[in-house]
C-alpha cells in the first residue's frame, strides 16, 4: 500500500469499520464502490464522477485515499489532495495569496455505501483529512459540494469549513466551494 508520513501502516477503526490507507491495488474496489453508490442517487448531478485513472493520479502524486471495511468488503472511501500550483487550485478564488498555494489541501471526494451511513463516516473522514494535511504541511482546506447535497454540507460546517463561493464546476454544475484556514 502506498504510505505517506508516519504511523499510517496502523489500521484504524471507527464504529466497527477497520480504516485503511488505500492503494493502487484497490482501485478497481474504489471504482467499481463509486459506480455502485452512484447508480442509486436520486440526482446524478449530486456527485461529479471520476475515471478511475482519477485514484491512479492521486496515489502517485500529492494525496491520499482512506477506505473503511467490515470484513473486509471496501464500504467507503476517502480523497484527500493537494493541487499545487494547478488551475483546478481553487484557493486563488478564495484568496490565498500565489506563494501559499501549494499548501493548500482539498477534501475531495468521499463515497459511503449505505449498508454504513449513519455511523459519522464523513465527518470521520473530513478529521482524518484536516489532521494529514496538517501533518503534512497544508494551511488550508477546501471543499466543493452540490448546493442540495444536505448531508455534506452539515459535515462540512461541522468541520468549520465556511461557504466561499457558488459557480458551476465540473461541466457546469452548481456547487459551493467550503473552505477554512487551519
Amino acid at each position: 500500500m502506498h504510505r505517506i508520513g508516519p504511523n499510517l501502516d496502523m489500521e484504524h477503526w471507527h464504529q466497527g469499520l477497520a480504516i485503511r490507507q488505500l492503494g493502487h491495488t484497490e482501485i478497481p474496489q474504489m471504482y467499481e464502490l463509486m459506480q455502485d453508490v452512484l447508480s442509486r442517487l436520486p440526482d446524478a448531478v449530486l456527485f461529479a464522477a471520476d475515471e478511475a485513472s482519477y485514484f491512479g493520479d492521486v496515489i502517485r502524486q500529492r494525496g491520499e485515499i482512506y477506505g473503511a471495511y467490515e470484513q473486509e468488503k471496501l464500504l467507503a472511501y476517502t480523497v484527500l489532495v493537494c493541487p499545487g500550483r494547478a488551475e483546478s487550485n481553487l484557493g486563488r478564488e478564495f484568496g490565498v495569496p500565489e506563494d501559499e498555494l501549494p499548501r493548500v489541501w482539498t477534501l475531495d471526494s468521499t463515497i459511503v455505501h449505505e449498508s454504513v451511513r449513519g455511523r459519522g463516516l464523513q465527518r470521520y473522514f473530513n478529521q482524518l483529512r484536516e489532521d494529514r494535511a496538517r501533518a503534512l504541511g497544508g494551511l488550508y482546506l477546501y471543499s466543493t459540494v452540490h448546493p442540495d447535497n444536505e448531508a455534506s454540507i452539515r459535515n462540512l460546517k461541522a468541520a468549520k469549513l465556511e461557504l466561499q463561493f457558488t459557480r458551476p464546476m465540473y461541466g457546469g454544475l452548481p456547487r459551493h466551494c467550503f473552505a477554512k484556514k487551519l
